[in-house]
């Protein structure tokens, strides 16, 4: 269902392109806007064309299939290839307190405190 919203997608793409560049530009007469008195600029435009209804109706389309795009994809399940081992968990043994000292052999804590003296 994604790639074929996605292929539509892309093809009311192209047409919505290739139909705007066929119509004729509104600001055609934008000198005589200022010039003269042009009303087609900022006056009624008189009824829609058949481009300008095909227009409208592509990019109806097109937001229709960007938010459906946009809402499958952020709810797309993600599949992983890792397959979940069981945990199997060791105890770690907790070493007796013995009495050995963390120094090396012949080095007190004193004798330290005396060789950073």
């Amino acid at each position: 269902m994604f790639s074929f919203i996605t292929i539509l997608h892309v093809i009311i793409c192209l047409a919505l392109i290739f139909i705007i560049l066929l119509q004729k530009g509104r600001g055609a007469e934008m000198g005589a806007a200022f010039g003269g008195a042009s009303q087609t600029l900022f006056g009624p435009g008189g009824s829609l064309s058949l481009l300008n209804k095909v227009t409208t109706v592509l990019a109806i389309l097109f937001f229709l299939t960007s938010i459906s795009l946009t809402y499958m994809a952020s709810h797309k399940k993600v599949e992983t290839e890792i397959k979940k081992a069981p945990v199997t968990t060791t105890e770690k043994q907790i070493p007796q307190n013995t009495k050995q000292s963390p120094l090396p052999k012949g080095l007190t804590e004193k004798n330290k405190s005396d060789k950073n003296n």
